[in-house]
């Protein structure tokens, strides 16, 4: 008796999906595993130096835009009197009255007002929440133009710092920790998980930041230390847009680069980065080769949004958006193209 023969139903093609792995792993060994490690800390902690210094060992103003309220003669006299006492250092613009300069000041389009109310008395208008150092620099040059026409001169600090913020420092280090937590975030997820499959990697790069931009906002705002007094809300969505982009970036370095990838994006985005982040003091104070990162990379343009959404009347945040935005899709789409091209594996189960 013959068994009768069973026709097999076509099987459909099956595509494992894609494993988002790290480049394999090499370890050196002998003098170029001594020597290696020693070499590329070194040249990234010079790099890491020599930037800073290059910022801040002799910080001045360059352009600093301010105002001066009164006659075309007035303007032009303030306006030597500050070239005179500070070259270089001052953008000067002429304002009809101090309503408007004063409304400039609180949306930070310029630094500090200078207001002629006679020949024997002034008032000068400025913001506190810019930090101690634009404070200092704006009362002292006004403080030596006044005395030099011998006017009394009167201070208003129309955008002071919040009160849990004496010193206006707070928005630099929210943003340097976010910055440093994105860029651990980005070397840690191919460590722990290397196999780990595109749509979860972008899934875990979404939790984190969310979380990320809650919990700061939590510590930063009314809950926590009060010192930034921004919406909880858009504080928490610039912070969360800022670690994306941050770990986003460093995943995508870390995936096109390999091992090289940690120290690239630790000079770019935490050297480069938080020297130009203008937390500490506004980009015209930086070198004329560190001021244009400032608007690019990611933490300038969100510690500026910060800025605006606390103090400033949301100076700076429609442009930090788009702009940490751009980062944190770029480097998904380079993430993305990067697996789409890779061997595919087939997962582990």
């Amino acid at each position: 008796m013959t068994t009768p023969s069973t026709t097999e139903a076509p099987r459909h093609a099956h595509h494992p999906p894609v494993m988002d792995s790290a480049p394999a792993q090499q370890g050196a060994s002998g003098v170029k595993g001594v020597l290696l490690p020693v070499a590329i800390v070194l040249v990234i902690g010079s790099i890491f130096v020599s930037v800073f210094l290059a910022a801040f060992h002799s910080p001045k103003p360059h352009d600093l835009p301010v105002a001066v309220v009164g006659t075309t003669a007035q303007a032009e006299q303030v306006s030597a009197g500050l070239e005179h006492g500070l070259p270089g250092g001052f953008e000067v613009k002429h304002y009809a009255d101090a309503t408007s300069a004063r409304q400039a000041v609180q949306e930070r389009d310029i630094y500090a007002a200078y207001v002629v109310d006679s020949r024997t008395s002034a008032e000068l208008l400025y913001a506190g929440a810019n930090a101690p150092s634009v404070t200092s620099t704006v009362t002292g040059a006004f403080t030596a133009v006044a005395q030099a026409s011998g006017a009394h001169l009167d201070q208003h600090d129309v955008a002071p710092v919040a009160a849990g913020d004496s010193r206006g420092m707070s928005v630099f280090y929210a943003g340097f920790g976010i910055v440093l937590a994105g860029f651990l975030f980005g070397m840690m997820t191919y460590q722990i998980a290397p196999r780990l499959q595109y749509r979860w990697r972008m899934a875990s790069l979404a939790t984190f930041s969310t979380l990320g931009g809650i919990i700061v906002a939590l510590i930063t705002g009314s809950l926590g230390f009060a010192a930034l007094p921004g919406p909880f809300v858009g504080i928490a969505g610039v912070i969360a847009l800022m670690a994306a982009a941050v770990g986003g970036t460093t995943m995508a370095f870390m995936r096109l680069f390999g091992k090289a990838g940690m120290s690239l994006s630790s000079v770019i985005l935490l050297t480069f980065g938080n020297a130009t982040s203008g937390g500490t003091l506004p980009s015209t104070y930086l070198p004329g080769w560190l001021r244009p990162l400032s608007e690019v990379l990611p933490v300038g343009v969100g510690v500026r949004a910060l800025q605006g959404l606390s103090h400033f009347n949301n100076d700076g945040l429609v442009i930090g958006i788009v702009v940490l935005a751009a980062w944190a899709l770029v480097a998904a789409g380079a993430l993305y193209l990067r697996d789409s091209h890779a061997p595919r594996r087939r997962a582990t189960v």
